[in-house]
């Protein structure tokens, strides 16, 4: 589906069909399959995770295939996005959090693919989906959690012990350390479901005026939507960089209860 201001235009022109905002969120079956019973049809969703996958294994094989002491545009494109993950692990999961930068920059990468995918004119943006944001957060939680209690056992619960803290106050304490653990894929999730779903449906509404306008009225609102097309490239970066960060951050707790 489409995401920007050409996909609003065909629209429009088209009769005014499927002229929503919302339209461009719709998952489509590109092939309809089904597995005991379960639909497990090859959406338009699916094809642009497939999509990312391939783009950020091409660059990465790309650019370190010829490894050069002056090197190219793919392989300087590659060795930086290696250092810049890097450095955030070890920033903010330590030295000990390094052995699980393959999941950080896999999880990066695909979220930064993804964001950028939905800018390009008739994509669709698998990070507006609840269900995909969720599911990455969930393997974060769960993942998390299994490497705190395989690392420090039950002691791992002395996280929602908050320390320094007269005992009285832990009563109080406790369920909201407890309630604040529980919901983070909830936050990780929402967080990142939501600004990419504001973004482009405000660009498409900007862009419906655009249309709506025409050549004398339309100038003001196309000028908005260079505006917003330029931070919401900015935000598809930085919502990358926020998701990844903060799963190093659980992980060093995980790591290092505090």
């Amino acid at each position: 589906m489409a995401t920007d201001t050409s996909t609003v235009a065909a629209e429009v022109s088209g009769g005014g069909s499927g002229t929503s905002p919302m339209t461009q969120f719709e998952i489509l079956r590109l092939k309809e399959f089904s597995l005991f019973g379960l639909d497990v049809s090859f959406t338009n969703s699916a094809l642009f995770m497939v999509i990312a996958i391939v783009l950020v294994s091409a660059v990465m094989l790309l650019g370190s295939r010829k490894a050069a002491l002056v090197p190219s545009r793919m392989q300087s494109i590659t060795e930086l996005s290696y250092e810049f993950v890097a450095n955030m692990v070890r920033d903010n999961a330590g030295s000990e959090g390094l052995k699980y930068f393959p999941f950080i920059f896999t999880l990066f990468m695909f979220i930064l693919a993804s964001n950028m995918i939905g800018m390009v004119p008739y994509t669709f943006t698998t990070t507006s989906q609840i269900v995909v944001t969720f599911s990455l957060a969930a393997v974060v939680f769960i993942g998390v959690t299994i490497i705190g209690f395989i690392k420090h056992g039950l002691g791992f619960l002395r996280l929602f012990v908050p320390s320094g803290v007269p005992k009285i106050m832990l009563v109080i304490l406790v369920p909201i350390e407890i309630i604040s653990y529980l919901t983070r894929p909830i936050s990780l999730s929402v967080r990142l479901f939501a600004n990419m779903m504001a973004g482009h449906t405000m660009l498409k509404v900007f862009a419906g005026f655009v249309i709506s306008l025409g050549v004398v009225g339309g100038w003001l609102p196309l000028g908005f939507m260079v505006a917003l097309t330029g931070l919401e490239v900015l935000i598809a970066f930085l919502q990358a960089y926020v998701f990844a960060i903060l799963s190093c951050i659980y992980l060093n707790e995980a790591l290092h209860l505090h």
